[in-house]
């Protein structure tokens, strides 16, 4: 069973780009692939911002990545750009981390004008990280979610492009290289 690892780097407890990376960590699931979520924030601040690889929370992070077949990268846009956690978190990769790796660009915002954020700016870093494959981007307008006690909802015209890209996502995942 191929590992999927969703990096979510949200510094807020209340997320909604936490919540869409559970989400797409179900939807792998239940194609029978091992898929877990690292969430940045949750990891200790002082050793990740000292890039202190040797932390035992930190490494076992680091060790996840490379565990990895695919990665998914979530991040909420701020200032046209992804989350400095996300970026804190991604600059303690070795120079080619993502070598052999398909990776999914996932964002969160609130307008549609932040949508080159992909292209532009996470697109980039997972290509210079060694990906073997970018799919499809995605994102995802935050008027599109909704919270409650049931977790997270989605409008079923994001649903299904979402769930596109997923499954475009999951034909990478195990097309040869």
């Amino acid at each position: 069973m191929s590992k999927v690892l969703v990096i979510s780097g949200s510094p807020s407890p209340t997320s909604k780009t936490e919540l869409v990376g559970d989400y797409i960590a179900r939807r792998l699931a239940e194609n029978e692939w091992h898929a877990g979520h690292l969430k940045v924030r949750a990891l200790p601040a002082e050793p990740l911002l000292r890039a202190d690889t040797a932390h035992p929370r930190i490494a076992t992070a680091l060790d996840q990545v490379a565990q990895a077949d695919g990665i998914v990268l979530a991040t909420p846009t701020y200032k046209a750009s992804f989350s400095g956690l996300l970026k804190t978190f991604l600059d303690l990769l070795p120079q080619y981390g993502f070598t052999h790796k398909v990776v999914l660009p996932l964002a969160t915002g609130g307008s549609t004008a932040h949508v080159l954020v992909l292209d532009y700016a996470l697109r980039p870093v997972a290509h210079s990280l060694g990906a073997r494959h970018v799919v499809q981007s995605f994102f995802l307008l935050d008027k599109h979610m909704t919270r409650d006690s049931g977790g997270l909802h989605i409008r079923s015209e994001s649903t299904g492009m979402l769930d596109d890209v997923i499954e475009q996502f999951r034909k990478a995942l195990v097309a040869p290289f």
